[in-house]
């Protein structure tokens, strides 16, 4: 693990922010590309980055739909409907 504060390998991904997973994630590629490593932890670093690209690509999903549900109300202003990925797809 490397000395910089951040989210601990432990902490469920699922429950990090975008910018937590983005910057661990920045980090785990960052390990993996200074070398030098066990292959078990150089596979561990490689399946927690893949997680962490998912995690990242759900969450830009998430805010893309958000975008694209915004809503014109009659006054003029903008209203934003929460939707999540998985409830985009049940409605296609």
């Amino acid at each position: 693990m490397s000395d910089q504060p951040g989210v601990e390998a432990g902490v469920d991904i699922s429950t990090l922010s975008f910018d937590e997973t983005l910057l661990e994630l920045q980090r785990t590629v960052t390990e993996l590309e200074q070398g030098g490593l066990p292959l078990e932890r150089s596979i561990a670093l490689y399946e927690r980055g893949v997680a962490l690209h998912e995690r990242c690509a759900t969450l830009l999903g998430e805010a893309e739909l958000r975008v694209q549900k915004l809503l014109e109300r009659s006054s003029g202003a903008l209203e934003v409907a929460n939707i999540r990925a998985e409830d985009a797809a049940d409605q296609e």
